[in-house]
């Protein structure tokens, strides 16, 4: 592949019930940044924190919202790997996010918890542990 075609970001897209209700939860209980929304009313923004991105789109049936542990039971929809999840976890715990599960440390050599939001997708977060 030549040099010049390299990939830069990713950014997952969540499909969500409320956008702003969606994007200020994200905003107040996770500490990410709301962009521009987009649509009147608005139906999609993308978040972001620590120059990771999240898309956020709303759609008409939220019945078509299907979180990932809604058919794999454990799946996150998101996850992040950081470099001090204990201060994190303190951090999402003080700002009122839903922690779905506690800090632990998993087999497969990760120190993590996780939280959901507002349409219940899992938000996993994460620091290798050696």
């Amino acid at each position: 592949m030549p040099e010049s075609a390299r990939l830069t970001h990713t950014a997952a897209v969540l499909l969500v019930r409320d956008l702003r209700a969606a994007a200020e939860h994200y905003r107040d209980r996770m500490g990410f940044t709301i962009g521009t929304l987009f649509g009147e009313p608005p139906t999609f923004t993308i978040v972001n924190r620590d120059d990771q991105y999240v898309m956020l789109k709303q759609i008409a049936d939220p019945e078509r919202i299907v979180p990932h542990k809604s058919v794999a039971p454990g799946l996150w929809d998101l996850y992040f790997w950081v470099e001090d999840v204990d201060a994190l976890h303190e951090e999402l715990a003080g700002r009122g996010a839903n922690i779905e599960y506690g800090l632990c440390d998993q087999a497969y050599g990760c120190r993590e918890f996780a939280v959901l939001d507002l349409d219940g997708h899992s938000v996993g977060f994460g620091q290798i542990i050696d």
